[in-house]
């Protein structure tokens, strides 16, 4: 049975018009989960009218937009007057090597601006925001992918990859991916109500929506695993990092006994789940020391380690090196780098 929502006579609110502008090889999953996000609460049951939300699909030249993956989006149209809409969402792509501009791209936003129509910076349209001259002293949410590509090219400006989205009114910045789905339920709760937003949502197979504060998923990388025991032990690990999960409990939730979890860690990792645990949380830390503002006391904290003291004390016996050093050299330090993408020590290794 279709799910429909009643409008009652006395709420009253213009429809939600929303703008995209598709860059080149613009990354389909954040504006697709956007749009339909969108879609979904415009109509009553999925019959998909623009009738509580309006969008229109612009590139700087008014021709289909190639998304990275191949897939294209039509029919698209010429840049429309900024004030036609509540908002102007930038959907960004791969990052082009040669530091290519849309200059086009970059003069409208610009004129946005000027207007006081608020932009939508997603994944990569952050850059675009930046190229306009219009995040200059302003904190910039980016997916922890490209945290390092924005520290690089842009230097001045303030990166957050700890967060899904930052609202600063006049301009939002999204990290991109499933957080687009957040971010549009967000603004549609915003303008037409609760009730619509969580439509739209559970259409989408999403619980709820996060907070723009929630977290971003944090990139642990190691060898595959072919244990699936120990898959599954892992997996709750990671679900604990800020709150170690003691080994007898954690053989209890995936059936086993604590003796025998240890000698299957031993067989497939050759260390002990309370090791693994540690170093886990140790490299969760190292990521954060690259890619967060957080204070070592912080970041000691979300790692589960009781005082700054005694995460730096294992830090420094795992790495080498103390979380304040390791802080201030952020590329590469006495042999320990950390991949430009990934959570990588390349020479550390468990042991």
């Amino acid at each position: 049975m279709a799910l429909t929502i009643t409008k009652s006579q006395d709420l009253k609110y213009e429809p939600l018009s929303v703008g995209f502008l598709l860059l080149h090889r613009f990354t389909l999953l954040p504006f697709a989960a956007f749009a339909d996000c969108l879609r979904l609460a415009a109509d009553e049951g999925d019959r998909s009218r623009q009738l509580h939300c309006h969008w229109s699909f612009m590139t700087s030249t008014g021709e289909d937009a190639e998304s990275s993956c191949g897939a294209a989006i039509t029919p698209c149209i010429p840049l429309q007057a900024p004030c036609e809409f509540d908002y102007i969402v930038v959907i960004g792509g791969v990052l082009d090597k040669h530091n290519q501009v849309d200059s086009k791209a970059i003069e409208y936003l610009r004129k946005a601006a000027a207007e006081n129509v608020p932009l939508v910076g997603v994944c990569t349209g952050v850059f675009v925001l930046i190229q306009a001259g219009l995040m200059e002293k302003r904190r910039c949410c980016i997916s922890w992918y490209h945290h390092r590509d924005l520290t690089q090219r842009f230097p001045s400006i303030e990166p957050v990859a700890d967060q899904l989205f930052i609202d600063e009114g006049d301009i939002i910045t999204c990290a991109g991916g499933a957080s687009s789905a957040d971010l549009a339920a967000y603004l549609i709760e915003r303008h037409m109500g609760k009730a619509w937003a969580m439509k739209s949502l559970h259409i989408m197979l999403i619980d709820e929506p996060r907070p723009g504060s929630h977290a971003q998923p944090q990139p642990v990388v190691y060898v595959k695993i072919d244990d699936r025991m120990v898959r599954r032990a892992i997996a709750i690990v990671e679900q604990h990092l800020g709150n170690p999960i003691p080994v007898d409990v954690l053989a209890e939730r995936v059936g086993t006994t604590r003796r025998h979890l240890e000698r299957r860690f031993r067989e497939t990792l050759g260390v002990s789940p309370q090791k693994f645990s540690r170093e886990l949380r140790l490299r969760y830390g190292l990521w954060l020391l690259h890619y967060t503002g957080n204070s070592v006391t912080e970041i000691g904290g979300r790692c589960g380690f009781a005082d700054t003291a005694h995460f730096s004390r294992h830090f420094r016996a795992f790495f080498g090196l103390t979380p304040s050093y390791v802080r201030k050299h952020a590329d590469q330090v006495n042999g320990v780098s950390v991949d430009p993408h990934f959570l990588h020590i390349h020479d550390a290794t468990l042991s």
